[in-house]
């Protein structure tokens, strides 16, 4: 079994923020692979499914973001999952807007929700989906940045990414990073 945590926060009003792409994604996993229904566990919700041949867990924690390692914690400590089962979706400043890459462990990039995540399990070893929205160019805008809605104008490529994570997530699973990666990216140039 792999446990996928998206990272959030909570609440209809972050829902359009780019700081929850995590949760975007894993939402359209779970309707695009018929995943079961939403379960209330490990302090977050839960669905769980198939991909492939793999099970997989999909996590969203209810914490809010700087605690998102104690729900994810509670569910591998339940499962007796090490990290090498973990992959994390969520937000990276350092990736142009919509650019996927994935990574297995390497620095927290200042992201509070990994921070915790790292903190609660001994260290960063643990798989990344790094779904790119873009550096707005000064720190001091960092955080409107981050805590804001996707403009109108972006809707349609956060659409077709979000689309190409859910059709290509097969990869993700047979654990081919490289093929997800390149197979998302075609969709998305196509």
């Amino acid at each position: 079994m792999q446990i996928w945590a998206g990272l959030g926060n909570p609440g209809p009003q972050y829902a359009l923020h780019r700081h929850n792409v995590g949760f975007m994604a894993c939402d359209v996993i779970a309707e695009m692979h018929g995943f079961g229904p939403v379960q209330k566990k490990f302090s977050g919700w839960v669905q769980e499914g198939r991909i492939g041949g793999e099970k997989i867990l999909l996590l969203k924690p209810a914490t809010f973001m700087n605690q998102s390692g104690r729900s994810v914690g509670e569910a591998l400590r339940f499962y007796k999952l090490g990290m090498e089962d973990l992959t994390v979706f969520h937000d990276e400043l350092d990736l142009a807007p919509f650019k996927i890459k994935v990574r297995t462990g390497g620095g927290l990039a200042g992201h509070n929700g990994l921070r915790s995540i790292n903190q609660h399990l001994g260290g960063p070893d643990f798989h990344r989906v790094r779904i790119g929205i873009g550096h707005p160019g000064h720190k001091d805008r960092v955080t409107g940045h981050v805590l804001g809605n996707y403009a109108k104008g972006e809707m349609e490529a956060l659409t077709d990414m979000l689309a190409a994570i859910g059709a290509e997530a097969e990869w993700l699973a047979k654990g081919d990073p490289a093929r997800f990666m390149s197979d998302v990216a075609l969709r998305m140039n196509g």
